[in-house]
């Protein structure tokens, strides 16, 4: 599985770990986060990541 990275402060999302603070399971896809999911950190959208 491919991780994606924000464009604007490096997090990784990773699908294997999911991101447990925002509720997202591990083993979600990215294409399966809502969206209206922001990165952890500074709260950007998914189009401002980009596949690895």
């Amino acid at each position: 599985m491919a991780t994606y990275i924000c464009k604007v402060c490096g997090y990784v999302y990773d699908p294997e770990n999911g991101d447990e603070a925002s509720g997202i399971e591990a083993g979600t896809a990215w294409e399966d986060l809502p969206d209206d999911w922001v990165c952890p950190l500074c709260g950007v959208g998914k189009e401002q990541f980009e596949e690895q």
